[in-house]
C-alpha cells in the first residue's frame, strides 16, 4: 500500500500520467515509478495482446515461470481515430494496472493484429506505384511481368496499381528516377514499388529508387525486401501487397510503439508475424505483409508454447469460424498465401478455417436439420440460450430468421416469452430472441467440462432446445446430437484430410482444443473419429498466450540449383542475420534449413528470443525416469514393461518400444521401433513409429551421420530418400530432415555443434521418410 491505496490503483495513477498525461511533470512520474517498483522485489512478465474482431484480448505471464498471472479484455477500436491502436494501449494501460506490474518488470511486449488481412479482405488499401527496370533482352520481358493486373480485394474494390518503366541498358539516372517517381504521383500513387529483374542478386536499383521515393515525401518498398526468390511476376505482385497495406500498417505500429515507450517500458514492442513468430517494428515498416493472417498463428504458437505440443492437430474455435492447422515435430505447417486468388511469395502457416463454431446458428426445414452454420449468432445480434435464465424459456417458442438480407430465411432462434407482446425480464416478446449453437447443444449433453469457458446452464439449455425437438419430432437430448453431429462432421472431414494429406499416423494423432468455443466441438469430434482430445489450459485466451510467448522468427529463401554445403550455410548465415535484426539476441538462435530438389529452394528459419533466460528458468517441474518412460507408454500405448531407456543427453531422454505385426494369417511377422523423446518434464519432443537410435560425441558426429544416412537411405524409382535424422544435444533437438544429401546433412550438422566440447555427448535419431 502506498499513502493508503493498493497497488493496482497506484500502478494505474503511474501509468496515466505517463500515458495519457505526458506533460505531468518528470520528477513527479520518476518517484511514482520508484515507489512502485518499491513494494517487492521485481518480478519479470511477459505481456501478449490479441486484436479481435469484437475484443482486443490482453494476458500477463511470469516470465522465469511461465505462470499464468492474469487476463482481460477490452473493446476493439475499430472505429476511433487511432483505430485499433487505441484498443492496444488501452490493453496495456489496464493490464499494468490491474495486474500490479511496474513497467521495468515487462522483458517481452507483443500483439497480433488483423489489420493487414481485414485491409486486404475490405479493399482498404494505400494506391500503389511500379516503378518496373530491365536491361537488354530482358527489358520487354521485365516490362511486362512488372505490370500488376487490377486485384479483386472485395465486392467493388479493387487494387488498380499504376505502372512505369526504366531501361537500365545505360546508367539509371537520378533524374530519370525522379521524374517517374512524379508521374507516378500525379497519377495518385502513395506508396511506389521498385522492382527490377534479379534484383534479388543485385539490389541496388531497387534501393535507389525506393530512397530517392522517400525523400520526395512517398512510402516505399522493394521486391528484393518482401521476397529472395526468383520470379519476378509473383515478387512484385507480393510487393503490390505490402505497399498497399504499409501506411496503414506503419502508423498503427508508430502509434502502439510510442505508447510503449511513454509506459516507461522498456523491452521493444514485438508484432505477431503470419508464421507463428514476431518481428519489430521497424520490419513492420519494411514488410507489413508478414502480419496476414497473424491471428490463426497466434493461437498455434500458443499451443506450441504454452501448451507444449509437438505432434498433433490443433483445433481453435471462436463463435464463427473453427481454424484447423497440423502440427509436426513441434512445428507448425507452411504453405504459400494466396491473396485475390492470386499466388504470392508470402509463407503462411497452413491452416484450415471452417465456418463451423461455438456461436454457430441452426438452420432447420421440414422438420429436420438442414445445417449448422455458416452465419453465426454474433452475426445475427443473439446470446446464446445457454447463458441465458431456464425460467426465460418457459413460453418460448422456434422462430425462423434472415441473420443477414442475403441469407435464406432457414436460420432458427427461440423466441421467449412465447406469443409477441408477452413480457419476458422486462422484454416484450418480440424482441427477446436467443440463438440455439453447438454450445447450446453440447451444455444440454453434458459433454463441457465445468472449469471450460463455455460451460453454461444445462437446464436453460433444456429449455431452449425443447421448441425445436417439438419440430424435429424427438426429444432434447437427440435434438442436440443432431445438431453436434451436423456441426462436428463438418470437423472432422477436414480432419481427416489432414491425416491423409500430411501421412499421420492415425494411432498417435491427438485433437487439441484452443478458443473460446472450443469445448463445444472438439470432445464430440474426438469421440466421432475415435481419437484422443484435450483442452488447451486457458483455452479461451490461447491465442493472446500464444503472442506473449512467441520466438523472434524469420525465414530466408534461395533459388539455388544443386547447393553445396557452402551454399546452405550462407543461406543459414543469412536467416540467423536477418532474426538477429529483428530482435533475437544472438546467444538465442537456432536455425533448421530444408532443400526442396525440385524447386531448387534453400529455406532457413531462424528463430531465438529478445532476452535470456538463465537455466533455473527453464527447470519447470521436474519428473524422475520412470515417470518420464511412462508418458512415453502412453503415448506408444504399450505395456510400462514394454518401454526401455535407449539414450539421453542432459535434458533428453529416448525411450523405444518394439512393436510386432502380423501378416498373412500369421505366417509373416514384422517388427518395428517406436520412439518417443521426452524432456524432463515428461513432454513428448519427438515421436517416430519407426527408428533407429545411436550415441555419439561431437568429435564422431561426420562418421556417425554418414553411418547412419547411408544405412537408412531409400533408393527408388524416383532417386534416393535420405532418412529424416535429428541430433539431441542437452536441450536441442536439431532438426536436419529435408536436405538432399549426407554432406549436406554433416555441414550443417557441424555447423551447429561447433560451439561445443569434442567431447560433448549426443544422440542420434534417424527414421525413414515415411515413418
Amino acid at each position: 500500500m502506498k499513502f493508503g491505496i493498493s497497488d493496482s490503483i497506484f500502478n494505474s495513477v503511474c501509468l496515466y500520467a505517463i500515458c495519457v498525461k505526458p506533460d505531468v511533470s518528470s520528477t513527479h512520474v520518476q518517484v511514482a515509478l520508484e515507489l512502485s517498483m518499491s513494494r517487492n522485489k521485481l518480478r519479470r512478465v511477459r505481456v501478449g495482446i490479441d486484436v479481435g474482431g469484437t475484443f482486443t484480448d490482453a494476458v500477463v505471464i511470469d516470465y522465469e515461470t511461465g505462470e499464468f498471472i492474469g487476463q482481460l479484455k477490452v473493446p476493439t477500436t475499430h472505429h476511433a481515430p487511432d483505430g485499433v491502436a487505441r484498443g492496444i494501449i488501452d490493453a496495456i494501460e489496464q493490464s499494468l494496472g490491474r495486474f500490479g506490474v511496474a513497467p521495468s518488470e515487462v522483458m517481452f511486449i507483443a500483439h497480433s493484429t488483423t489489420q493487414a488481412t481485414n485491409a486486404l479482405l475490405e479493399g482498404d488499401v494505400a494506391r500503389v506505384g511500379i516503378i518496373g527496370m530491365g536491361s537488354g533482352l530482358e527489358a520487354w520481358k521485365a516490362n511486362h511481368d512488372t505490370r500488376v493486373p487490377p486485384m479483386r480485394l472485395a465486392p467493388g474494390r479493387m487494387l488498380r496499381p499504376h505502372h512505369g518503366f526504366i531501361k537500365t541498358t545505360n546508367n539509371l539516372s537520378d533524374e530519370t528516377i525522379r521524374r517517374m517517381v512524379h508521374d507516378l504521383c500525379e497519377q495518385g500513387a502513395e506508396v511506389v514499388v521498385a522492382s527490377e529483374a534479379f534484383g534479388v542478386d543485385h539490389p541496388a536499383n531497387e534501393d535507389r529508387v525506393a530512397d530517392i521515393a522517400r525523400r520526395a515525401g512517398l512510402m516505399a518498398t522493394c521486391g528484393h525486401e518482401v521476397s529472395s526468390l526468383y520470379g519476378l511476376r509473383t515478387r512484385t505482385r507480393t510487393a503490390v501487397l505490402n505497399a498497399a497495406i504499409l501506411p496503414k500498417m506503419f502508423a498503427t505500429a508508430e502509434m502502439t510503439a510510442r505508447c510503449v515507450e511513454q509506459a516507461r517500458i522498456s523491452a521493444p514492442l514485438m508484432i505477431m508475424r503470419s508464421d507463428g513468430g514476431v518481428m519489430s517494428v521497424a520490419e513492420v515498416h519494411a514488410r507489413p505483409i508478414l502480419t496476414m493472417l497473424s491471428g490463426p498463428a497466434a493461437g498455434i504458437a500458443g499451443a506450441l508454447m504454452h501448451e507444449r505440443v509437438s505432434d498433433g492437430i490443433f483445433i481453435e474455435v471462436g463463435g464463427t469460424s473453427a481454424d484447423i492447422s497440423v502440427i509436426r515435430d513441434g512445428g507448425p505447417q507452411t504453405r504459400p498465401a494466396r491473396v485475390g486468388g492470386h499466388r504470392t511469395f508470402l509463407n503462411t502457416l497452413d491452416v484450415r478455417t471452417l465456418a463451423i463454431a461455438g456461436g454457430s446458428l441452426i438452420r432447420e426445414g421440414g422438420g429436420q436439420i438442414l445445417d449448422v452454420g455458416p452465419r453465426s449468432a454474433h452475426i445475427a445480434g443473439l446470446g446464446y440460450a445457454c447463458f441465458a435464465a431456464a425460467s426465460v424459456f418457459d413460453k418460448a417458442r422456434l422462430v425462423h430468421l434472415r441473420p443477414t438480407e442475403r441469407d435464406a430465411e432457414d436460420y432458427v432462434a427461440i423466441q421467449a416469452g412465447g406469443e409477441a407482446g408477452d413480457e419476458v425480464g422486462g422484454e416484450t416478446g418480440s424482441t427477446a430472441r436467443y440463438a440455439l449453437t453447438p454450445t447450446c447443444a453440447a451444455n444440454l449433453l453434458g459433454i463441457i467440462p465445468e472449469d471450460s469457458f463455455a460451460r453454461g446452464s444445462r437446464e436453460a439449455a433444456r429449455a431452449a432446445f425443447r421448441p425445436l425437438a417439438e419440430a424435429l419430432g424427438v426429444n432434447e437430448e437427440e435434438a442436440a446430437k443432431h445438431v453436434l453431429e451436423a456441426s462436428c462432421r463438418k470437423v472432422a472431414k477436414q480432419i481427416e484430410e489432414l491425416i491423409d494429406e500430411y501421412k499421420l499416423e492415425r494411432a498417435t494423432v491427438e485433437l487439441i482444443g484452443g478458443g473460446g468455443g472450443c469445448a463445444a466441438l472438439v470432445p464430440y469430434t474426438a469421440q466421432m473419429l475415435g481419437l484422443s482430445h484435450r483442452i488447451a489450459r486457458q483455452a479461451e485466451v490461447i491465442s493472446t498466450i500464444g503472442v506473449a510467448l512467441a520466438m523472434v522468427r524469420d525465414s530466408v529463401e534461395r533459388n539455388i540449383v544443386d547447393p553445396s554445403p557452402a551454399d546452405i550455410l550462407q543461406v543459414r548465415r543469412e536467416a540467423a542475420e536477418a532474426v538477429t535484426k529483428a530482435g533475437a539476441l544472438p546467444e538465442t538462435i537456432e536455425t533448421e534449413v530444408e532443400v526442396d530438389t525440385r524447386r531448387n529452394l534453400v529455406r532457413a528459419t531462424a528463430f531465438g528470443t529478445t532476452e535470456l533466460r538463465r537455466e533455473e528458468d527453464q527447470a519447470g517441474h521436474t519428473l524422475d525416469v520412470d515417470d518420464c518412460r511412462s508418458a512415453a507408454a502412453r503415448s506408444m500405448q504399450v505395456e510400462l514393461k514394454c518401454v526401455r531407456l535407449a539414450a539421453e543427453t542432459s535434458s533428453l531422454h529416448v525411450f523405444v518400444a518394439t512393436h510386432y505385426e502380423q501378416r498373412m494369417f500369421g505366417l509373416f511377422r514384422s517388427e518395428r521401433q517406436m520412439l518417443r523423446v521426452t524432456d524432463h518434464t515428461g513432454v513428448i519432443r519427438l515421436q517416430r513409429s519407426a527408428a533407429e537410435v545411436a550415441a555419439s560425441e561431437v568429435a564422431d558426429i561426420a562418421r556417425d551421420l554418414e553411418r547412419i544416412i547411408t544405412g537408412l537411405t531409400d533408393f527408388g524409382d524416383a532417386g534416393r530418400t535420405l532418412p529424416d535424422v535429428h541430433v539431441l544435444v542437452g536441450r536441442r533437438i536439431i532438426n536436419l530432415s529435408g536436405l538432399a544429401d549426407a554432406e549436406q546433412v554433416i555441414a550443417l550438422a557441424q555447423a551447429e555443434l561447433e560451439a561445443l566440447p569434442p567431447d560433448e555427448r549426443l544422440v542420434i535419431v534417424a527414421a525413414p521418410r515415411s515413418a
